[in-house]
């Protein structure tokens, strides 16, 4: 009885969270450029709800709530390896004197197949809408492969390489924009005691056609700490750097979060 209240009131706090003044999560950078990682090995599907406060600079500059929801699930796959399965969906707009100023929904689908030896394939495909950021629709459908380079139980490094097929139609007249990319992610973690770790991610991709001038590169650097079983504290900053923004936009944004996180 007790965990169906704490789930009502997550479900309901995040419902009027996404219903009233919405913010901008930081990107899954590992989802954006390679694919979206499951929250961990699991015969049962795990469950992550987060809500905070985040800030913006760049071609938005809000102030505001946010919320986010994660679910995934481990199968079994190809010679009897784990093969994760993860999802995530969220919706996020702001308004300002009655006057929507920004909004975003975003997708990611995710499936992760491993091998041997650390050794991973995986398949993605991810969705965003952002007329703030010019963005009527912009997708990607990849491939690619995966490995866990070092982990001695404080420090962690893993690396992703693969190819995407990216298609983007802008909100004004510019031209619909398709390209093959290549794909790059890599991830840091320190494990710095039992409850509080430190994280860098850094996604990349580059226009097969046009290397030196259509690329973008975005890195978020966090803090995470548990307090309590199930609860999480997490402070992260994003910098996201497009080379070749859709006309008339920046090049750079960035994003400031604190969010909570409660998993089950």
């Amino acid at each position: 009885m007790k965990n169906k209240i704490v789930y009502s009131i997550l479900a309901l706090s995040l419902i009027s969270t996404l219903s009233i003044a919405e913010g901008i999560s930081t990107t899954d950078v590992e989802a954006t450029y390679s694919s979206k990682s499951g929250l961990s090995e699991s015969k049962e599907m795990k469950q992550n709800i987060n809500l905070g406060f985040a800030s913006t600079t760049g071609n938005t500059k809000t102030l505001n709530i946010n919320g986010k929801y994660d679910y995934s699930y481990t199968s079994t796959g190809y010679n009897n390896q784990a093969l994760n399965v993860a999802f995530d969906s969220s919706v996020f707009f702001t308004k300002n004197n009655n006057i929507k100023d920004n909004e975003e929904y975003k997708a990611n689908l995710g499936l992760e197949q491993f091998i041997s030896n650390g050794w991973l394939g995986y398949t993605s495909i991810n969705w965003l809408r952002n007329k703030f950021l010019n963005f009527d629709n912009k997708s990607a459908i990849g491939a690619g492969i995966g490995k866990e380079l070092y982990n001695d139980e404080q420090h962690s490094l893993k690396v992703k390489l693969g190819v995407a097929y990216n298609m983007e139609q802008y909100s004004n007249a510019q031209a619909e924009h398709k390209f093959t990319s290549i794909n790059e992610y890599i991830e840091y973690n320190n494990q710095l005691n039992k409850v509080s770790s430190l994280f860098l991610k850094i996604g990349a991709l580059e226009n097969f056609d046009n290397f030196k001038t259509d690329y973008e590169v975005t890195g978020v650097f966090g803090f995470s700490f548990a307090v309590a079983e199930n609860l999480s504290l997490t402070i992260e900053e994003e910098i996201r750097y497009d080379n070749l923004p859709p006309i008339g936009f920046k090049k750079t944004d960035t994003k400031s979060i604190v969010r909570l996180g409660y998993h089950f």
